[in-house]
This record gives C-alpha cells, structure tokens and sequence, in this order.
C-alpha cells in the first residue's frame, strides 16, 4: 500500500499543483522542517498527477501556498503526531518557515481541497462505516511503547470517570456517537491511563457532554456533532491538556520535556537528510 500523500503547491497566480508521493507520508513533518526553498525543490521533483488521495488512503499530505505563504500538513504517523514530540514539531517547523502561517489540518485531504475552493466530498469514503481499533487489556505490550498508537476513552463525570483504552489503528472513536458507550460497557477497565495517546474523547453522560482531541487527522474531523445528535461535542483539536482537566486523576500522560523534545526532532531530521 505505500505511505501515500499529496502534495500541493500554489502559485503566486492562485493556479495549483497537485503531486503525489508513494513513499513520502512518513516524514513529511521532517521534510518540511528543511524550509521552503528545500521543500518546494523535493515536492517539485515529485511526480506532477491529478489523482486525489481520499479520506481512506491520504496519509499525509502538504500545501505550500507561495503567494499567502501559507503552509499547511498533516501525517499519521512521524514526530508531529506524537505526544512527547508534537509541540517540538510545530515549534521547529514555525522557525523553519519564519513569515509563514503554519497550519495542521485536522480533516485530512478534505480541508486541503476546502482551503483551495474546491468540493471536500470529492475525497470523502462515506459510507464504508466504522473501523474501530479494539479495547486492550492493561498491560498490553502496546501500552509499553514510548508513544504507543492508542486512544484514551474516559466515561462519566469528575471523580467518578471509568477509564478505558483502544488501539488507535483505525477510525477515532468519536465516529462511533453514542454506540461507542455500549461497546465499552463491560470492557477492561485501566483505572488510569498514563500512556503517551495520540488520540482521546472524555464523554459525560449526565451532561450529554464529549470532548474530544487527536494528534493526526480524523475525516470529518468538523462534521463529529452530527455523529452525537442530543449531546453537546466541542473538538479540542490537539489539545490533549483539555482531556487531563476533564477527568483528573483519570489520563495522566508522562510531562513534556520541551528541550528534550527539540533536541529529538532536530536529530530525527538531521538523520533523515543524510539518509536521502
């Protein structure tokens, strides 16, 4: 299947072109961390194609709008979808990209077309209905990983929450709506999940409130109300600290070293250019 993105560079004309990449989606953070002049050159060395990865199949993807300077990515997987690295990641690629509003897209390939006026619903998969990561047990050897792939769920109001854990190989679990809390009813219980997520939603069932966060992207990202008719559901987009207030005691991730983080970002790029 490849590790499949779409890159996309606007002229200072508004015109657009549209690359695609096989290989390209793990890394894309660390790519564009060599600057503008360096990304443009390596995307333009892509192959030029009018084929639009969907919702399903984007896996990351970049847009570097020459006249805004806009930048605008997003990836699945690499640094910048990774708890301990994210903030690091960010925070380099802004250095890197000095005059440039630098953007996560959170919807995927659907708000890069959106940014460009052109239909999301071109790069939708409606209809294939959910694939959800399962339930793991405490002590899975997942939860042993420095950044383990897997979303926290905790249910119920404060000091009261249950506290619960899936794979986050799939969709998040928010798609789910409300059917999410029969799924869980019965299911492995972890007390307290202090593992390094890169996705989560707190629900409260008494105040028919969820909030939920994610570190990549998740399809119709902004569309999630529509998935919980009844409740109230605010996208804290990545920010996870949101879901540490809401259930205290409950999701207690390790603390970010910042300076740690930058120097292992700085590494992993400079390591991925003397690979190229």
């Amino acid at each position: 299947m490849g590790d499949r993105a779409n890159f996309v560079v606007v002229r200072e004309s508004g015109e657009y072109e549209l690359y695609l990449s096989r290989f390209g989606a793990i890394g894309i953070d660390l790519d564009l961390l060599a600057g503008p002049a360096e990304a443009l050159s390596m995307v333009r060395h892509l192959r030029a194609v009018d084929w639009w990865l969907d919702d399903v199949h984007c896996q990351g993807a970049a847009l570097i709008d020459l006249g805004r300077k806009v930048l605008m990515l997003f990836a699945w997987e690499g640094p910048s979808a990774e708890m301990r690295h994210r903030a690091a990641t960010l925070e380099l690629l802004r250095e890197a990209w000095v005059g440039w509003d630098v953007r996560w897209m959170y919807d995927g390939p659907a708000e890069l077309r959106t940014y460009l006026g052109l239909d999301p619903e071109h790069v939708r998969a409606r209809g294939r209905g959910h694939a959800v990561g399962p339930l793991l047990e405490p002590g899975d050897e997942e939860l042993a990983d420095p950044e383990p792939m897997v979303a926290v769920v905790t249910v119920g109001a404060v000091g009261t929450e249950h506290c619960y854990v899936l794979a986050n190989v799939n969709d998040h679990p928010v798609r789910e709506g409300a059917a999410l809390l029969d799924r869980l009813a019965g299911g492995p219980e972890h007390g307290v999940c202090e593992a390094s997520a890169d996705a989560g939603i707190h629900v409260d069932p008494l105040r028919r409130r969820v909030g939920w966060w994610v570190l990549g992207a998740s399809a119709e990202a902004y569309e999630m109300p529509q998935r919980w008719p009844g409740w109230t559901v605010e996208f804290w987009q990545d920010r996870w600290e949101e879901h540490v207030l809401a259930a205290p005691g409950r999701f207690s991730p390790p603390p970010v070293d910042r300076a740690r983080a930058l120097a292992d970002v700085r590494a992993a790029a400079a390591e991925r250019r003397r690979e190229a």
